[in-house]
């Protein structure tokens, strides 16, 4: 029978092959008659290959950009620098932009911290990217973060540790953690943050910056690689409230192709910052505090920037959500079962989910069993947890905790009927010394995961958070975390941009 196209046809030995992946027993002479009876259908894989992608068009001008050196990259913050130019005039007109390196720029390398990426460069522009370009702003490069942003300390990208500006030698949070720095050392006006378990919020808050974390959904994803679709968060880090509220407006929207968003509902968040805070309830989280990696001068900080909300005109007092330490028993199984399915096991994408699939990603990130000896521990680990419960669980784990997430929306909708806002510390501690890639594993999973448990709760719910800068403890910042209900972002900001107004937060 002639081919209408060029598509491989399998051999006999490649269906029983295939076949063993999902089970099946297949003999020679059955495996023989399928190849026959399906050979139709491989040349409509064949024809369908010759059909020209749908993918985004890509409307400004760039080059490659560089990798920077010396006193040019003095954090590792940067990945590589280039400069596209969005349209003149704008919101963002005069504002650089450095990209976390999980978000797509087009002709620019790509390699979300892993070694076996190195090289990639992605064919498309992520929503996000062409919306601030439309807004005048100037994309300044990509910035470094964590090994398959599988980290909250800054240690484990494959082209070595990214520097707190506070304090060379120390972490600047993950995974997100040159957004922050590059943003911390003014280098760059603005960043973009991704956040699955605080990534954004954390290293905003190991270096003093404002970092949000918007209700899930609120921000598309398309374009940008995705970790646990349930979870993926995408966000602005900047160095005032202003400007965060602004970078927001331009991101926020459904673009009509990321299936996160459901039911987005959008404001402009930088219109009545300065509405002040008198009569609005703000509770400080128990829970969030006395915890066993906390340090008690971060907590006297954070409750220090609680009283001084009230005084500011907010009613603010203690409430204890039982819920919150709850939750990480709920989440981190689900999470990473699901991203070993996603992650792992789906090329990096959500099969099923209607969203931009990147053709040239996909095909890249299928590869990763052939150099997976390089993965560092704690993605080693992550990998060991989520493909064992995937074969023990079958699923069921991950479900439980998609059906508890409900659960858990009604309990906090119920605490948001009484109170505006949440309030506890963004992380327990500090931002510590880097952890010794010849140290202990212990040492190493410390670093990594210790950071995690004020700011996973909020990706579980998808409810919008905010990291606020609020104080010094030997000479390195502390920062309140704000939480709202779902869509109420600007509640946030009116808070935050109090705060602000209050006083230089270094001298708190």
């Amino acid at each position: 029978m002639p081919r209408s196209s060029s598509f491989p046809m399998p051999t006999v030995s490649d269906l029983q092959d295939a076949g063993a992946l999902g089970g099946l027993d297949i003999s020679e002479a059955d495996a023989a008659r399928f190849r026959d009876n399906l050979f139709p259908f491989f040349d409509m894989a064949g024809e369908m290959l010759t059909v020209p992608d749908y993918l985004p068009e890509v409307r400004y001008p760039r080059t490659p950009g560089y990798r920077p050196e010396g006193e040019e990259n003095r954090y590792n913050a940067w990945y590589y620098k280039t400069s596209v130019k969005g349209t003149p005039g704008g919101r963002l007109a005069g504002k650089t932009v450095a990209l976390k390196d999980n978000v797509m720029l087009a002709g620019v390398p790509m390699m979300n911290g892993a070694s076996m990426l190195e090289g990639f460069t992605p064919e498309i522009d992520a929503t996000i990217v062409t919306r601030m370009l439309d807004e005048g702003a100037e994309i300044a490069g990509k910035a470094h973060c964590e090994f398959f942003c599988l980290s909250s300390g800054s240690q484990t990208n494959a082209t070595g540790p990214c520097h707190n500006p506070h304090r060379i030698g120390h972490t600047a949070g993950g995974s997100s953690s040159g957004s922050a720095a590059l943003v911390a050392a003014g280098e760059v006006d603005m960043s973009i943050g991704g956040d699955q378990a605080g990534s954004i919020r954390m290293p905003a808050a190991f270096c003093g910056v404002y970092g949000m974390k918007p209700t899930h959904g609120l921000v598309p994803y398309s374009g940008i690689l995705g970790m646990e679709a349930t979870i993926d968060h995408a966000g602005p880090m900047t160095n005032s409230v202003a400007d965060n509220a602004l970078l927001l407006e331009v991101l926020a929207g459904p673009d009509g192709m990321d299936g996160r968003q459901v039911g987005v509902q959008t404001h402009a968040y930088s219109e009545g910052l300065d509405a002040g805070i008198k009569g609005m309830k703000i509770g400080v989280v128990k829970e969030g505090f006395g915890l066993r990696q906390s340090e008690a001068a971060v907590d006297a900080k954070v409750k220090a920037a609680a009283e001084k909300l009230a005084a500011l005109g907010a009613e603010v007092e203690e409430v204890s959500v039982p819920l919150h330490a709850q939750i990480g028993v709920w989440y981190m199984p689900m999470l990473a079962e699901g991203m070993a399915r996603q992650m792992f096991f789906g090329g990096g994408v959500s099969y099923g989910l209607n969203q931009l699939y990147p053709p040239g990603y996909v095909t890249r990130a299928a590869s990763w069993k052939d150099r997976a000896n390089e993965f560092p521990v704690n993605v080693t680990a992550f990998l060991l947890y989520g493909s064992y419960l995937m074969k023990v669980s079958r699923g069921r784990l991950y479900g439980k905790g998609i059906n508890l997430r409900r659960k858990a929306r009604a309990i906090y909708d119920e605490l948001f009927g009484r109170y505006d806002l949440l309030a506890m510390p963004t992380v327990p501690m500090t931002a510590q010394k880097h952890a010794e890639a010849t140290g202990s594993w212990e040492d190493w999973l410390a670093h990594c995961w210790d950071p995690l448990p004020n700011t996973s709760p909020y990706n579980y719910t998808g409810l919008p958070s905010m990291n606020v800068p609020c104080g010094m403890v030997d000479g390195l910042p502390v920062g309140l975390m704000l939480t709202g209900n779902a869509w109420q972002e600007q509640k946030i900001y009116r808070a935050a941009y109090a705060f602000e107004q209050a006083g230089d937060w270094k001298t708190m």
